[in-house]
């Protein structure tokens, strides 16, 4: 995603006499996506088809995604989505496993798909001359998959075994109970990927009736970036799913309320014969849609990102030195995303460590960040975006993130403008709305 926090970049500044304006972009927003170079068009059945012509490239990225997700799994087979998304190259009507991939394989071109909980992605790339391939391998495994007994059992057991390797990672057990402290009893509590017993619980049948059920046209999103005319492009696809229907597809249910945390709650999850310990403290943060996600976004990146992950970085890490990563993130998404601060740190300073980041979270709460940090954020926002924009892949992603979020087509054409508007009370008072140090879901994972 454009906007996502957890990458830094080196930037370019030049700053300007004006006490409101003291960044000045070096960089022309006319090479960003807009509408008059994006080509939009839904089809009858419901498909949303955006592309980018990019001449100056051989290649094509394509990516998008269908709405159906892990927020529809049974409880007793958390995982069904995942599961099924993996399984769809495994085997279809026309072609078996080895076929599929050595047909991509051959044309130097890739494809792939991916379960969260609210879609099913894929993605793929090749060059422009096999557009029609990509397509066409795109559009076997989401039509007319077969699911074989052998290949659903080889999966299951690649499923377990990264299931077992989660169970001994102190930052993704840390993550699991930190979602279940603070998404308690919603959704986003439940791991995608299920647990062991509910992916032993799946059959070849479940994922069979999940396809049938759920998968269609309807909210699905296709984007291709790269050299092909946008009329070549819309009549390829319409080509390859103008005709797919499925009546029987449900709509995604909508997310329930999330009752917020009333007060602090803490966490411990025990792995035996480890050296670390993995904190995560934090709230439900702002959804991307909230139009104070950006004033977030920014405070974030002032709180536990910029250079050396920010003022979390420099209080735990580099003048206290008892973590060996210190950072925070904002996840925003379709529901509130999780805003949370994340360590590694030696079991006996975990109580030191929370502690001095409550310390500094109180004073984001109470004190308008200073001028120049607000400014040094924006820079690096604005900075990054072309960066962010550079490949086919790039854009792609870009595109779907203007169709997920309602963002409009020129969102990056007025990035710059939005960002500069926000101002040191904006961040302040995104700060205080959702941070609040006296009701933290508080997570540790390592030796007891």
């Amino acid at each position: 995603m454009i906007d996502d926090t957890n990458m830094n970049f080196l930037l370019n500044r030049q700053w300007s006499n004006s006490s409101s304006n003291r960044f000045s972009s070096r960089f022309s927003t006319n090479s960003y996506p807009g509408a008059d170079d994006i080509t939009r068009v839904e089809l009858p059945n419901g498909i949303v088809i955006l592309t980018r012509p990019n001449f100056d490239s051989h290649s094509i990225t394509l990516s998008g995604y269908l709405e159906v997700g892990g927020l529809i799994d049974p409880e007793k087979k958390l995982g069904l989505a995942d599961f099924t998304a993996f399984a769809l190259m495994r085997g279809t009507k026309r072609r078996d496993f080895h076929e599929i991939f050595n047909v991509l394989e051959s044309a130097g071109a890739s494809l792939g798909f991916t379960g969260s909980t609210h879609t099913t992605g894929f993605g793929g790339k090749a060059l422009a001359e096999d557009l029609d391939l990509l397509l066409e391998s795109l559009a076997d495994p989401l039509r007319y998959p077969i699911f074989p007994d052998e290949q659903v059992e080889k999966l299951r057991s690649q499923l377990l075994t990264s299931l077992a390797i989660r169970a001994q990672d102190t930052h993704q057990m840390a993550a699991m109970a930190f979602d279940q402290i603070v998404y308690k009893d919603h959704p986003y509590s439940r791991p995608e990927d299920g647990y062991p017993e509910t992916i032993m619980a799946i059959s070849k049948d479940d994922l069979v009736e999940f396809h049938r059920m759920n998968y269609g046209p309807r909210g699905m999103v296709i984007t291709v970036v790269g050299a092909v005319e946008p009329s070549e492009v819309v009549g390829k696809i319409s080509h390859y799913f103008g005709d797919w229907e499925n009546s029987q597809q449900p709509i995604m249910p909508a997310l329930p309320e999330l009752e917020p945390l009333n007060k602090k709650v803490v966490q411990s999850v025990n792995l035996v014969g480890k050296s670390q310990s993995d904190v995560m403290l934090g709230v439900a943060g702002p959804s991307r849609c909230s139009p104070d996600y950006l004033a977030a976004s920014l405070g974030n990146n002032i709180l536990g990102q910029f250079g050396m992950m920010g003022r979390i970085g420099d209080i735990v890490r580099e003048q206290a030195g008892l973590a060996y990563y210190a950072s925070s993130s904002l996840q925003g998404g379709v529901g509130p995303g999780p805003w949370r601060i994340s360590a590694g740190v030696a079991p006996v300073n975990v109580d030191t460590v929370i502690a001095l980041i409550s310390q500094e979270l109180f004073r984001f709460i109470n004190e308008p960040v200073t001028a120049e940090e607000l400014a040094d954020s924006q820079a690096n926002y604005i900075g990054r975006l072309p960066l962010s924009l550079e490949s086919n892949g790039g854009v792609a992603g870009a595109l779907l993130t203007l169709e997920r979020y309602n963002l409009g087509l020129d969102y990056y054409r007025n990035y710059q403008n939005l960002l500069m508007e926000i101002t040191r009370e904006d961040v302040l008072g995104a700060a205080q709305h959702y941070l609040h140090p006296d009701r933290l879901g508080i997570a540790v994972a390592g030796p007891q």
